[in-house]
């Protein structure tokens, strides 16, 4: 997380810089507005902590300045105690929250990761419900996938609930999101959640939100998936491993279409589409009382099951040439074509990790390969049977100029090539690729200082 202080005065800002360092919170100070706008105009910065009262330029002027530029980082107000009214006039302006001097440096702290997840979620629900994905609908023509084509034409303009079947790594969310683009809600938001992968003590508050003070952390009122999908779709993945007690509140909500916040004492009307998805089987959830039966059949009123590659395999060289197009675009290279006797290789295996295992086995070919094709001795997958193993992390072609195909890489040559290729995924913005890493910005920094780049 990187963090901007805009504070006149010099303690403030130090002491909230190093409080914020120990939390492995990044942070800069500015000791005005024009100093500020500097910052603000060479780095994307993912919050801001902006003093009302500033010599020159004020906070609130400074905040207009940054909504005319367009510069979307989210600002929490500070202020004095003879200030608040002018700070609500500033929440009013858009700044997201304030604190009143003197604050607890933890507060900041608390609001500062909730402001972050929260624009996090806003921008992916906005560029859902605003843009198409590339390459939107279903990839193929085969039988099988004329027929899913078919049925979800019949279900989409009708709004029911549907449940997505098969084998993980099919394509379940892609089925889910050609539903919402061909129903009568298509500019609204898609909102999906994966129920796998949220700890079980935060899916209420993802799912249906919570207010200020509901619980210790909840320092401001959050609104949940089920209102931010307004009359859109909610996508519930994984939705077996959802624990029962939270599956008697979805039930609710399926019979009520109102959901109440954690917290609140009202409810709130709902008119999102439900799709829930599973790789496991329903009927044997229910069986071994893993899975109400009565939220069963709520959810699965009308039933999708999409078949394996291995079931379409004319399919997977289309599937493929998609893919690639995505990966070269995503990776920032010029479009890589398959070679014929690449696509049929790929044509005669198996897939156990269906698209998902596609997806990898070209981001690896598109890595270690080069020219202008994907050939088949490109393609890889570790231990397959009809595709070579995969050699082990850290060996592979080097891409340098002298250096003989199959040399092994040092650790700072792999680890410059992740960094680099992050960079270019992200569009050049180092905060954005040091989280994707999972390293600081100022390692990232320091990296790239060490490399001379």
């Amino acid at each position: 997380m990187s963090v901007l202080i805009v504070d006149d005065e010099r303690n403030i800002r130090e002491s909230l810089i190093k409080y914020l360092a120990v939390e492995r919170i990044e942070a800069a100070g500015a000791e005005d507005a024009g100093a500020a706008q500097t910052l603000l105009a060479q780095e994307a910065w993912e919050a801001v902590v902006l003093d009302l009262k500033l010599p020159g330029m004020s906070g609130q002027e400074l905040l207009e300045w940054m909504q005319r530029r367009g510069l979307p980082s989210p600002v929490i107000m500070i202020s004095a105690h003879g200030e608040i009214s002018d700070a609500v006039a500033a929440l009013k302006a858009g700044a997201r929250d304030y604190l009143v001097k003197p604050f607890d440096p933890a507060e900041l702290v608390i609001k500062l990761r909730a402001l972050v997840e929260d624009k996090k979620r806003e921008n992916r629900l906005e560029t859902e419900s605003r843009t198409r994905r590339d390459g939107e609908g279903l990839i193929g023509v085969s039988a099988p996938m004329r027929e899913l084509g078919e049925r979800i034409g019949k279900i989409a303009a009708a709004g029911v609930t549907v449940l997505i079947t098969g084998e993980s790594g099919v394509g379940k969310e892609a089925v889910a999101r050609e539903i919402h683009r061909r129903g009568p809600y298509a500019d609204e938001p898609f909102a999906a959640v994966n129920m796998g992968g949220i700890h079980e003590g935060l899916m209420e508050s993802e799912l249906f939100g919570h207010e200020k003070g509901s619980f210790t952390g909840a320092a401001a009122r959050r609104q949940g998936l089920f209102e931010l999908a307004g009359r859109g779709t909610i996508f519930l993945d994984e939705i077996g491993e959802m624990p029962l007690p939270l599956q008697v509140k979805l039930l609710r909500v399926l019979q009520d279409r109102k959901i109440r916040r954690l917290g609140s004492g009202s409810d709130i009307p709902v008119n999102a589409r439900i799709i829930s998805a599973t790789n496991r089987d329903p009927e044997a959830l229910v069986k071994e009382g893993r899975f109400r039966e009565d939220l069963y059949f709520r959810l699965n009123v009308f039933r999708l099951v999409i078949p394996p590659l291995r079931e379409r395999r004319e399919d997977i060289p289309l599937l493929a040439e998609h893919v690639l197009a995505k990966l070269c675009a995503r990776m920032g290279r010029p479009l890589r074509e398959l070679d014929p006797q690449a696509a049929a290789l790929l044509a005669s295996y198996d897939f156990p990790g269906n698209v998902r295992e596609l997806e990898n086995i070209l981001e690896r070919a598109l890595i270690y390969g080069s020219g202008s094709r994907i050939e088949a001795g490109d393609i890889e997958a570790p231990g397959r049977q009809g595709l070579r193993a995969a050699p082990p992390p850290g060996v592979g072609p080097d891409t340098g100029p002298d250096a003989p195909a199959g040399a092994a890489l040092s650790l700072d040559e792999v680890e410059r090539r992740a960094v680099l290729e992050s960079l270019r995924r992200n569009g050049g913005n180092r905060t954005r690729a040091a989280e994707e890493l999972g390293i600081t910005r100022k390692t990232l920094l320091n990296k790239l200082r060490g490399w001379g780049l």
